[in-house]
């Protein structure tokens, strides 16, 4: 059961990572369609990627909030520094928090498993003492607490659609195994301090000035560039790609409802979004070439064929994923909807756009 009545309008709001591709997505939307809205982010505009892409969407919110009632307030820090986040936390009083801060990858964290020890867990641990120590029964503390989970936690699940009922203690990468430990920690400070709290697990989010690591936008540097590209899986894997409109639209409509107690007096849920239709790696590359063209990222005779590498499954990597989104779909009326061709079609322009 569900609490529909945080109106976000004339609140503090707290976005972690507002810098990254959800969070700075999300900042806007909430600027468009809230009245009077205060948002305070925080990023620490680390070079995991490009930090000019990371500036060019803070760039972006700055121009949109002088036409909007709302404000926003930028804070460059870092999540896993305690004393930065209890700061923040005084001087911005949030009411409602989303932690979109996190190391992301599955690959990179075979690689450097340290910063996803740091962002990922001691950063959200941060969050949570804070709203711990913030909360008092929703009057003036944090009255919902919303985290991005990840599809990575179904790891190599053999049932599909992946449902949020289903156990999933067998993570395949470090990255999965944080996610879902953010999840264990926010149910157990939901059980201990009646802090209301919502687990998203985003599905394999794509669109303009998306994340350059993500395969559509990776694939599209490597062609640009006259390089191979690296199918998986000799492109035996699907993939449930959401687009980033549909991802802003439910955590927008997640924010203001809030988990009532349930039977063991836990105010704690957890979500998937995702576009509940999952598509073969062979079929994306495929529309993404057609969308390159069309938008004049690539010449019309591009020869593609040549372009494309069949290679083995990466170590941490899983054949599928498929989101149930039906519990969704029951409690907010919404389904992400946006087709991939429709998607891709956005981001080869803003590609072209951006890049010339």
């Amino acid at each position: 059961m569900l609490e529909k009545n945080i109106d976000p309008s004339g609140k503090n709001v707290l976005v972690t990572g507002a810098a990254g591709f959800i969070g700075s997505n999300l900042v806007t939307e909430l600027l468009k369609t809230v009245e009077n809205v205060h948002i305070t982010g925080i990023d620490n505009m680390n070079d995991y990627y490009d930090v000019s892409l990371k500036q060019f969407r803070l760039d972006q919110i700055e121009r949109f909030e002088s036409t909007v009632s709302g404000d926003f307030k930028f804070i460059k820090g870092n999540i896993a520094d305690k004393e930065t986040i209890n700061r923040v936390f005084d001087e911005c009083r949030p009411q409602i928090v989303v932690n979109l801060a996190a190391q992301a990858g599955v690959r990179y964290s075979i690689e450097n498993p340290d910063a996803y020890i740091e962002s990922n867990l001691i950063g959200f641990y941060n969050i949570l003492e804070a709203c711990r120590h913030s909360y008092d029964g929703g009057r003036d503390g944090v009255a919902h607490l919303v985290y991005a989970s990840s599809s990575s936690v179904y790891g190599s699940n053999k049932k599909i659609p992946y449902s949020t009922q289903d156990k999933v203690d067998n993570p395949v990468s470090l990255y999965a195994a944080t996610k879902k430990s953010n999840e264990l920690m926010a149910y157990a400070y939901s059980k201990l301090y009646a802090i209301p709290s919502t687990g998203l697990r985003f599905f394999t989010v794509y669109g303009p000035a998306g994340r350059p690591d993500m395969a559509y936008f990776g694939f599209t540097d490597k062609l640009v560039r006259n390089e191979k590209i690296k199918i998986f899986n000799y492109g035996n894997c699907k993939r449930d790609f959401t687009y980033i409109d549909d991802i802003v639209t439910g955590v927008r409509a997640v924010m203001q409802c809030a988990p009532l107690p349930d039977s063991d007096g836990v105010r704690h849920n957890v979500y998937n979004i995702g576009n509940n239709q999952p598509e073969n790696l062979l079929d994306f590359v495929d529309i993404l070439q057609d969308e390159l063209k069309a938008a004049g990222v690539l010449s019309r005779d591009y020869d593609f064929e040549a372009h494309k590498e069949l290679v083995g499954m990466q170590p941490g990597d899983v054949e599928i994923t498929y989101a149930d989104v039906s519990e969704l779909e029951r409690d907010f009326g919404f389904k992400p909807s946006t087709s991939l061709r429709e998607g891709l079609r956005r981001f080869a322009r803003w590609y072209k756009e951006f890049y010339g």
